[in-house]
């Protein structure tokens, strides 16, 4: 028969609290079975889910994908991609996309959809992990428009980056526009009436919006992060649980 834990039994095994438990449940980071009015879980399931990080021989080797659940990272970062009506995308330090773009505006989608303008975007979005403040800071991207990111820190190590952007901060000069559309379109193989159309869509944010935004931003990673400590706890604690197994055995 299976090995099957109580939650109390599970909170000891992973040194959390019984909140910590229902949390994960919820958000399907672990999976349980009623009995009666109480949870069972299976002990090979609860170490196989984090066989990857409980594998490996050092926590730097970890991926950000080992410790932030994708699918718990992407319905919040479409729900303040809408809210604060920008795009918005979960990178790892090298630039690298983890999720795809929320709300994204056609003008950079258009982009995207090439190989070369994808290599710049993400070029750019590598360049925000050379930032040394913490604090969201927009700066503008090789096509023009205004992003910024902010840090999910595990352990004191950059782990991952969330994304915003997409908008001016000002309204373009339409000469500038149609010179910095003309030169995008050649350089991606990108029609240009297309894209000259979609860069006239672009959104324009005042000041406050984009303080806002920022504010925003550095909760939405704040949360990420708590979520990626919790998890990079729980491999550690997996990993200890694993490698006594492996003594016990010899």
């Amino acid at each position: 028969m299976a090995d099957l834990l109580t939650t109390k039994e599970l909170q000891d095994l992973l040194r959390v609290d019984r909140t910590t438990i229902y949390r994960m449940l919820k958000d399907g980071r672990i999976t349980g079975v009623r009995v009666g009015n109480h949870w069972r879980f299976s002990r090979e399931e609860i170490e196989s889910s984090f066989s990857s990080s409980v594998s490996g021989d050092k926590e730097s080797e970890r991926m950000p994908t080992d410790v932030l659940p994708l699918h718990c990272v992407r319905p919040i970062q479409q729900v303040f991609a809408e809210i604060a009506q920008v795009g918005s995308l979960t990178v790892s330090p090298d630039g690298q996309p983890l999720t795809d773009i929320s709300n994204s505006c056609e003008f950079c989608s258009l982009i995207l959809k090439t190989k070369s303008g994808r290599r710049a975007c993400i070029a750019s979005w590598k360049m925000l992990a050379e930032q040394s403040e913490r604090k969201p800071r927009f700066v503008t991207c090789h096509a023009g428009l205004q992003y910024a990111r902010a840090r999910i820190e595990v352990e004191g190590q950059l782990t991952a980056m969330v994304i915003a952007g997409q908008f001016y901060t000002e309204s373009a000069d339409l000469s500038e526009q149609r010179a910095r559309v003309k030169q995008l379109a050649a350089s991606h193989n990108i029609d240009p009436r297309e894209l000259e159309s979609a860069a006239d869509l672009l959104s324009v944010l005042d000041k406050r919006h984009v303080e806002q935004i920022g504010g925003w931003l550095e909760k939405v990673a704040n949360t990420f992060e708590q979520v990626a400590h919790e998890r990079a706890a729980l491999m550690s604690r997996l990993r200890r649980i694993a490698d006594m197994s492996t003594l016990s055995k010899d």
